[in-house]
């Protein structure tokens, strides 16, 4: 379920808990007394614990060179705003900030571990409903990530081909101006291929998929019947945003919530999956590798 229970007293919860380390650096105009307070504590708390925290890193990043990783890594970013209020900052917003800078990281040891494919939840379909000032703020801070990454250094290294999948017609123009350009700057990248899901929802791509594959045959001169009867399982499946890529091996999810709220829906039938407890911006390394190591010692044996 969330996070594997191991003897090793390494990974006692009163030496490694599964919980936040917080970001050294908060902009105090951010932040009230209390939180300058709960931060200080933290910060001392995590002081205290570094030296075991890294021995316990560099024990598992050796361990996991031997691992098996999985060939697509599905990432449900979830706690952004339950990690700024719980860091006691006044704007949800910088949770959403800090969840962004997280991506880097996260891709970088994806990078590093030799996983080909990740995809990554940023906005659902869903997430409209939110009020219109967080929601023009979050459009506002993907139209800056997107800007960045297209500029970053970490991408054209790494050699990330970066593409965005869902409902992107519902975002503003001046966003999807940006995910076009860096979608063409990085269509010849092949080491790392990144999927930001935004404005996405599983089922809206199961419709959209059964929309375009009808539509398709319908415009050959097909009949229905016709349609019908050769329709099966996979026929719809080279029209997923996901088309030509392997299904999700592992899908993580943080922040504790134990449930897929629709992501990749079609793609996740045989995905294992790992639900880990820390908010999406304090995600460590040692959250990472312990999900991966979960992974490595499930049994997949697909029905058979």
């Amino acid at each position: 379920m969330t996070l594997s229970n191991d003897a090793s007293s390494l990974e006692s919860p009163d030496i490694l808990p599964a919980g936040q380390l917080t970001p050294a650096r908060i902009p105090w105009r951010m932040v009230g007394g209390r939180g300058i307070a709960a931060h200080l504590w933290r910060r001392f708390k995590n002081l205290v614990k570094q030296p075991f925290y890294y021995l316990y890193l560099r024990r598992l990043r050796a361990k996991a060179q031997h691992w098996n990783h999985p060939r697509h890594l599905g990432v449900i970013m979830d706690g952004n705003r339950r990690y700024a209020r719980e860091s006691g900052l006044h704007d949800t917003l910088q949770g959403h900030h800090a969840g962004a800078e997280k991506v880097k990281e996260v891709l970088d040891w994806c990078y590093h571990l030799g996983i080909p494919v990740v995809t990554v939840w940023s906005f659902s379909v869903d997430n409209f409903q939110r009020s219109t000032r967080e929601v023009e703020g979050l459009l506002r801070l993907f139209e800056d990530k997107t800007r960045e990454m297209a500029a970053s250094r970490q991408v054209h290294e790494h050699r990330v081909r970066i593409r965005y999948i869902g409902r992107l017609e519902m975002l503003p123009e001046s966003l999807r101006q940006e995910i076009r350009r860096i979608e063409e700057m990085t269509a010849h990248y092949t080491q790392l291929q990144l999927n930001i899901a935004m404005a996405y929802g599983g089922r809206e791509e199961i419709t959209d998929a059964f929309k375009r594959y009808i539509a398709e045959r319908v415009e050959r001169g097909e009949k229905i019947d016709d349609i019908l009867e050769t329709f099966s399982d996979v026929s719809i499946e080279p029209y997923l945003y996901t088309s030509g890529q392997p299904e999700p091996d592992l899908i993580l999810r943080t922040s504790g919530e134990v449930r897929l709220s629709g992501f990749l829906l079609w793609q996740s039938a045989h995905s294992e999956f790992y639900f880990c407890e820390t908010n999406w911006p304090a995600f460590r390394e040692i959250d990472f590798l312990r999900a991966l190591r979960s992974y490595d010692e499930r049994q997949r044996r697909y029905g058979r």
